[in-house]
């Protein structure tokens, strides 16, 4: 079992999934739990009472903290896992000197919107952690098949491959194997991607557009990535390799992808608000799609998928008529 002060920041699904693999590893954990209640509920069951309530946890190796300053003070490494949209307000009030010698890895895949940039760059640019100090975690892997303790894979990436080695060795265990990679941008902007493809997935099931279509769907939409992430970041990377492709592949096909069920509600004719407030789950799609189609411009990148999702979402355009316009721009 190996020491570490680790943080991790969020109870979602994905945080927990991700407490369950580190404490695999390691002799404690510190846990951000926004809700006082949940830490309660935690302390008293083993259990979280909201995300993956079937996975029991051995509560005397965490130490849970209800204020997100005091988790990261005592941790070395910090693990984030909040939805995107709540990044900046949980960390806007922290002190400057918060994640001064903090190695900080982003679980989150999406992108900051009040500043349309992603967790790293944000984390870079907002807080001052230097590039070399910042790593991600990507998929494919969903949070539910990881509680389950079906066999899935991570792919951790930084700068500094003396980091992601360490946080790989802390993950890795029977049921989840993990890939180091040096790719922090484009791991990270693949993230980002995938949700957007997949809401676009779940709205063409919905309109009953079949297997066959739903390949030639995610067939370009891997091509609207490698497009979009060689502009960004222009280095040498095989698009097909896990972190990019299966996690695309995953987050379009899954049952488990919130993505794709919210984009099957709009499909099925809810508004984005009726289908946000009936998952009461945060759809990184939604947010995402947003802040891609405003960066894409200033690189001028053909994403048909992505400006199809963007008119759906936030033009309020008519779901089967803009889903027919996209098919014929598809190969």
């Amino acid at each position: 079992m190996m020491s570490a002060d680790i943080a991790v920041i969020g109870s979602g699904s994905w945080a927990t999934a991700l407490a369950k693999l580190l404490l695999n590893n390691v002799s404690r954990i510190h846990w951000y739990v926004r809700k006082q209640e949940d830490i309660v509920h935690f302390n008293t069951f083993g259990n979280n009472p909201r995300y993956l309530t079937s996975v029991d946890f051995d509560t005397s190796k965490i130490v849970f903290q209800d204020h997100v300053l005091s988790a990261i003070r005592e941790a070395r490494i910090v693990v984030l896992a909040i939805p995107s949209a709540f990044v900046h307000a949980s960390l806007r009030d922290l002190p400057a000197e918060t994640f001064k010698d903090k190695v900080v890895f982003s679980a989150i895949k999406g992108i900051v919107p009040e500043y349309n940039l992603i967790v790293g760059e944000y984390l870079h640019k907002v807080h001052g952690v230097p590039f070399e100090n910042i790593g991600v975690i990507t998929g494919p892997c969903h949070a539910e098949e990881v509680a389950l303790e079906k066999l899935s894979y991570l792919t951790i990436a930084s700068r500094t491959e003396l980091y992601a080695r360490e946080l790989a060795t802390m993950l890795n265990c029977r049921y989840l194997k993990t890939t180091v990679s040096d790719d922090i941008y484009g791991t990270e902007y693949s993230a980002v991607l995938k949700n957007v493809i997949a809401v676009a997935g779940g709205i063409c099931h919905s309109l009953g557009y079949g297997d066959n279509f739903l390949a030639v769907l995610v067939s370009n939409a891997i091509q609207e990535m490698k497009a979009f992430v060689d502009e960004v970041h222009p280095i040498d990377r095989d698009i097909k390799a896990s972190a990019y492709l299966g996690d695309l592949l995953v987050t379009a096909y899954s049952q488990f992808s919130r993505n794709r069920m919210f984009g099957a509600m709009l499909g099925k004719g809810y508004s984005v608000k009726q289908a946000q407030m009936e998952m009461n789950m945060v759809a990184e799609g939604y947010y995402a799609v947003k802040c891609v189609h405003e960066i894409k411009q200033a690189y001028n990148v053909h994403m048909p998928i992505t400006d199809a999702v963007y008119n759906i979402v936030y033009r309020q355009a008519d779901v089967r008529r803009e889903i027919q316009k996209l098919s014929e721009l598809l190969s």
